[in-house]
Parts: C-alpha cells; structure tokens; sequence
C-alpha cells in the first residue's frame, strides 16, 4: 500500500514509508513561519498509526497541539522584544542566552522541548559550565585558526626594532610572560546561574504559551537547583580602618568615595550617580534617586531599583568630608576657568565632574588595593559592612531597609541579614533579663 488518503483535508492520511507507516495531519497555518503546519509521526504498524491519527484529530479539534515549528530560539528571541525589561536586565539575559542556551537547546523546537531535556540541560550546567561531561581536552586561547599553544611574549623597548633585530636578553630580568593553552578544568555554574538561566526559558514558554505557539509549558514542571542561602561576608572593623586609610593615601578623591560607600551602604550604580544636587550638606541628608550603569559600552542613567527615591542622613564627619571634596571640586574648575556646576558628578575623573567613573574601572580599583593589603573583598562588601553594623549596633530592621533600599518593608534586609538580625535579638534578651528581678 502506497498510502492511505482519508476522505477529507481535516482527517488527515496515512502513507507507507519503507517498514514504516506515518501519520499526517493538517494542523492550519504556522504563525511564526506563514508557512502550512502538519503533524507528524510514524508507526511501526498501521493499526498503530491509525490511532496515531485519531489522536491528531482530536488535538487540533481541542486546539491542544504547537502550533509552530518554531525554536526556543526564535521563541526567546521574541520575547525579548516584546516584554518590557530594563537595559541592563535585556543584556544579561541574551548574554545567558547566547552563551549557555542557543548552543545546547536554542535549535530545539517547541514541540519536541520537555521538561527531561530541560533539567538535563541544568544537571549539565551545574557539572562543568562548558558541559565537557568529563571529557578531557585543551582550552585554546585562539579558536579557529592555528597556533602555537605555549607563546613567550617578550618584553620591547618602545619604538622600531633596530636594523640588526632585538638583541638578546634575560627573560626573568626583563618580565617577559609566557602565554600558553591549558587543559580543561571543570568549572560548575553556580546555582543562582542556573536558575536564571531556567527563568529565561520559562518565562519565554509562558509568552509562547500566551500567544498559542504551545499548549503547556514544559518548564512548569523542571526541577532546578536550590537557591542559595544568603551569604553576606563583610570586611572586619580592623579590615575596614586599614582600608579607609589605604584610600586617602592613594588620593583624597578615592578616599572619599571609599568613605561614603562605607558609611551609607550605597549600591556601586547609586553611588555613582550621585551628583552636588542630590547632596545637601546643611541639613547634613544625601538624595537617591537614580542609577548609572554601563552596558554595551553605552552610559545609562535609569532609576534606583525599587523605582522609588530616597533620603538618607549623613553624619558630621561626612558632611566635613563632603565639604572638603567641594572645595577640591572648585578650587580644579577655577585652575581652568570654569565655573563649578551643581549638577556636576561627586564622583568623577573628569576636571568638570561632567561625567561619572566608570563602574567596572571603580570595582577593578579597589579589588587592585585590597589585594595589596592583603584584604579578600569587593566592593559590594562595604554595602554589607555598613548593613551587619548598624544591625549590630541594635539599630531597628526598618531604619537599615530604608537606608539600603530595601523593598518588602524589611524582609529583604532580614533575609540577607538573618545572623546580625539574631546578634542584635540576643542584646535585646539581655537587655530586659537585666532589668528583672529574679525571685529568692
């Protein structure tokens, strides 16, 4: 039997295809494509394939078939034009995408997606981020042409070489690096990667399931890694002192941002942003009101990440350190004739203060001198400093929420902060065991 037509377009056929026998139905017009949609899938008996059949019959009647041959690429990639996401948010997530997703399962189409292949994928992920699923091999610096994998990079004097060539030198003398290819090292992806990485896909499937490219979303129902449990490690008293000092030494411009950070416990993008007219130093209060960020070498200035401004106060010392920044500030404007602006940045390398630092040059900068004091830290550790202080101070979870930026009324703060919280619970337990009177 060559096939089997049925008596009409809407009951579909079967046809013979060597050993096999398919089932064929017509599902409508795809709307991503345009292009006729059918459903597909072959039998090793015809009896088999006929219910095959009956099956697609009765999917399309319930309007419970994909109906698109689209793939979780295009898919992703639609829903990342449509949904409404902040610059930097858009960026990371295509970065995820385009780095861990397209490769792996961004050619899968929707229907043939499930949610075994899904949590493969992650398992996969958490083994080793380049999913070499232990097998050994050379991580070459330089893809796609050849090369030599171990390279001594010599260290020249400026300038054309001489007539004659280099002359011949001591390498170790003259910090000549030698750059070579490596083996492998499995890294795992942490556990918060992956599961940004599964709200990528699921929430692309929940917008193909809205717009009826799928009839059910298989990340619904993916296991993904446990979210980890806050961790905050903030620098010690002494680590702190040795870090302040270390700051104005360098210069007092870098000492001033480093104090600041570590007496408000600003975000690095609040931070930033900050400009003279956000800073009143009468009523001794600094203004939040927006962040700056940088993505894809573009300067974005958005709002703060709640969305909402805030004022937080300052203390005497760091009105006086603001003041003498001032005074920096426009005594440099007047060497070059140009009158200090209010909505000048407090934080810039610029002689006007037109334009911020850069993050990433910020970040670098303080990794560089806690290396050289011996400190592990980052600079988010100064927004962990200044929290884990004034909850250890006994200061109320409220009063640290606000000043951090903290949305949920606290519950963020108490998460994140859950052990200082309890340091300070216990100095209230024994404040008022202290004012009772045991009986005899």
């Amino acid at each position: 039997m060559a096939q089997k037509r049925c008596r009409s377009r809407g009951e579909g056929m079967i046809r013979r295809r060597g050993h096999l026998f398919q089932a064929i139905l017509y599902a409508g017009i795809d709307p991503v494509t345009g292009k006729q949609l059918y459903l597909r899938e072959s039998a090793t008996t015809e009896a088999e394939a006929k219910r095959i059949l009956k099956k697609f019959v009765a999917q399309v009647a319930a309007q419970r078939h994909t109906t698109t041959r689209a793939t979780l690429r295009t898919t992703i990639e639609a829903w990342l034009d449509t949904h409404e996401l902040e610059e930097t948010t858009r960026a990371t997530y295509l970065g995820y995408a385009t780095k861990h997703i397209y490769p792996v399962v961004g050619d899968q189409p929707l229907g043939k997606l499930a949610t075994f292949a899904l949590e493969r994928f992650y398992a996969e992920l958490r083994r080793c981020s380049e999913r070499c699923d232990g097998r050994p091999f050379v991580e070459h610096r330089v893809e796609g042409r050849s090369h030599e994998c171990r390279e001594v990079r010599h260290k020249r004097p400026p300038g054309r070489p001489p007539a004659g060539g280099y002359p011949p030198h001591d390498c170790v003398e003259k910090g000549c690096t030698v750059v070579e290819c490596r083996q492998h090292v499995c890294t795992p992806l942490a556990a918060a990667t992956v599961r940004k990485i599964h709200f990528i896909i699921r929430a692309a499937l929940t917008a193909a399931e809205r717009w009826g490219w799928i009839s059910s979303n298989p990340a619904e129902l993916a296991k993904i890694p446990r979210a980890p449990a806050p961790d905050p490690d903030p620098p010690t008293t002494a680590e702190a002192a040795a870090l302040v000092a270390a700051a104005w030494e360098e210069d007092f411009a870098w000492g001033t941002l480093v104090w600041v950070a570590m007496v408000t416990g600003l975000r690095r993008a609040e931070l930033l942003a900050l400009r003279w007219t956000d800073a009143d130093l009468d009523s001794g209060t600094l203004i939040i009101r927006r962040n700056h960020v940088r993505v894809t070498g573009k300067n974005i200035e958005k709002d703060t990440k709640t969305h909402r401004s805030r004022r937080i106060a300052v203390d005497e010392a760091t009105v006086e350190v603001l003041r003498d920044h001032w005074a920096r500030f426009e005594e440099r404007c007047r060497s070059i004739g140009v009158p200090p602006a209010a909505s000048a940045y407090l934080f810039s390398y610029s002689p006007t203060s037109d334009r911020p630092c850069d993050p990433s040059g910020i970040s670098h900068r303080y990794g560089r001198m806690c290396a050289r004091l011996g400190i592990e830290s980052h600079l988010h550790a100064l927004r962990h400093y200044s929290a884990t202080e004034l909850l250890s101070a006994g200061v109320d979870l409220r009063a640290v929420a606000g000043r951090l930026g903290h949305g949920g009324g606290g519950a963020t703060t108490l998460r994140v902060y859950a052990a200082w919280v309890g340091e300070g619970d216990k100095r209230a337990a024994e404040i008022l065991g202290s004012r009772m009177q045991r009986p005899t």
